[in-house]
């Protein structure tokens, strides 16, 4: 039986993980929005209470118990119907696991689900896959107790591996005392690292080369403490890269600090600021190993490839089409974005750029400029939707400050500065910050696709969607633009705006452009 979202449904995934346990619930709509609602996480360190014979002891049955208790509570409290609890491996292993989940679930209102290593992996590849544009790439989550791997190619699960060490056993086996990391130390874990990898030939052999996708709190610590490290501007962890270097240095920056000044760097959380060197050295190692072109940070894993899974259901597919629609998709409904204004605009703005294009200055023109276009289009009245007055600084706001699935963080930083041009001084402004992560003489390019955009939005100002289709002549110095409007359609309102926001073009192109708007359409109107 196909299962149908209800209106407003909530979905809660339960990850009782080696290192902590935590809570996500989603809200999830019938047309397939959705939401995060709740994120709550215990640190509590299963792996720590496993005894000599691998079972988890009582004290840390009773642990995970109190936990599940607690989250319970607060489902109960939410109304959540749709829950999904999973462990990974500290529960799998342990010697006397069905005896323990059968105490937890006499206890417990919802069952508990044990993923095999394979499961594990594939739920990371499903989360890469579904918010990331990475059509290729080996994934590497570092839990507590256990490290999954998986390669992935055309977007497709091509092999998984569960490697059983995590931050937390490599710290037990290889830096007992937290005080005394010597390099003696640090060179054993790397030589025993490497054996581990070496036992899975499929990684170098058909994984060489192919980046790097890093899952998981572990990771996702490493970039938060490289990103402040060099005061990156840009908020957001999704699809931030990082080069070997970038990873060595990072190392290096956790090697050289005492555990306390662990605890007091910016970036680090306090509870990983003791397993966060064995994990750095597992990316590194594996980095190394398949001699991988970059490093990409996922800021979904394994209870969002759970919550992809419920989403795609009903679907013949495993994962979205194209990533970067969905999250357009997602943004519309979220921010009550109407998309016949995004399309209008877009068109206009892309027809626009093709009749300009003889007359663009050589600097500005693109093989990404039509793509960006589109791409900021979409995006240009997300910042309305908190206060038409200053919509461009809440667009710049919001797009700086969300990740954005499929888009890579310099696009974003493009994206930002396009849709929510104004004025050239306000986008300056904006840009100040980010102008070390823009390629050398983009700020220009930028600035004038920012004011096509912008004249573009003018030519709907009363979102009538009035524009049947528009051409460019030139008569001297003077670019003449005849704007073509549906018959019976006045466009004395969008007539006002474009003549204001005329003169950014002229400034961009070094030319004087003079409107005229036409009652009637042209062969050559584009469809909108």
């Amino acid at each position: 039986m196909m299962h149908m979202f209800q209106a407003k449904e909530k979905v809660a995934v339960i990850d009782i993980g080696s290192n902590s346990i935590r809570l996500v619930i989603n809200e999830v709509d019938e047309k397939r929005g959705y939401r995060e609602l709740h994120n709550l996480k215990t640190v509590a360190r299963l792996s720590n209470h496993i005894d000599d014979q691998d079972a988890l002891t009582a004290e840390g049955r009773d642990i995970l118990l109190h936990t599940l208790q607690q989250f319970e509570e607060v489902l109960r409290f939410h109304d959540v119907q749709t829950i999904h609890a999973v462990a990974t491996a500290a529960v799998r292993g342990a010697s006397n696991r069905e005896e323990i989940l059968q105490y937890i679930e006499e206890r417990i209102d919802f069952p508990i689900r044990v993923l095999s290593g394979e499961e594990e992996a594939s739920y990371g590849y499903l989360a890469v896959v579904n918010s990331t544009s990475l059509s290729e790439g080996i994934t590497i989550d570092i839990g507590g107790g256990s490290t999954e791997v998986t390669m992935f190619k055309n977007r497709e699960l091509v092999r998984t591996h569960s490697f059983p060490f995590g931050a937390l056993t490599l710290k037990q086996k290889f830096l007992p005392n937290d005080d005394k990391i010597t390099s003696s130390n640090l060179k054993q874990m790397n030589k025993w690292i490497e054996k581990q990898f070496q036992k899975v030939p499929w990684l170098k052999k058909e994984g060489e080369n192919l980046p790097v996708v890093g899952i998981g709190g572990s990771s996702r610590n490493m970039v938060l403490v490289h990103q402040a490290s060099i005061n990156y501007p840009l908020a957001g962890l999704h699809q931030y890269s990082m080069s070997g270097r970038d990873i060595a240095e990072t190392m290096d920056l956790l090697e050289k600090s005492s555990l306390s000044e662990r605890e007091n760097i910016e970036g680090l959380s306090k509870d990983r600021a003791d397993v966060i060197i064995p994990a750095v050295r597992i990316i590194s190692q594996l980095y190394n190993h398949i001699d991988a072109p970059s490093y990409l940070i996922s800021n979904k894993g394994l209870r969002d490839g759970l919550l992809f899974e419920e989403l795609l259901r009903d679907k013949t597919y495993p994962h979205f089409p194209d990533v970067i629609e969905e999250s357009f998709y997602q943004l519309n409904r979220e921010f009550e974005i109407n998309p016949d204004y995004v399309d209008e605009v877009g068109n206009i703005a892309s027809s626009m750029y093709n009749s300009l294009e003889p007359y663009i200055p050589k600097s500005y023109l693109h093989e990404d400029n039509h793509r960006l276009l589109n791409r900021a289009a979409q995006v240009l009245y997300i910042g309305e939707y908190i206060s038409s007055e200053a919509s461009s600084q809440h667009t710049f706001y919001i797009l700086t400050n969300r990740s954005i699935d499929g888009i890579m963080h310099e696009e974003r930083i493009a994206m930002s500065l396009v849709s929510s041009f104004k004025s050239k001084s306000m986008f300056k402004e904006f840009a100040k910050p980010f102008r070390p992560y823009l390629q050398k003489n983009s700020l220009k390019r930028l600035e004038f696709l920012g004011s096509i955009l912008k004249f573009s939005y003018s030519l709907n100002r009363t979102r009538r969607n009035i524009v049947s289709g528009l051409g460019i002549d030139k008569e001297g110095k003077e670019l003449h633009f005849h704007i073509y409007c549906r018959e019976g359609m006045h466009s004395a309102f969008e007539e006002a705006k474009a003549d204001k926001y005329k003169k950014h073009l002229e400034k961009m192109i070094s030319r004087d452009v003079v409107l005229h708007f036409h009652e009637q359409s042209p062969v050559s109107a584009f469809s909108s």
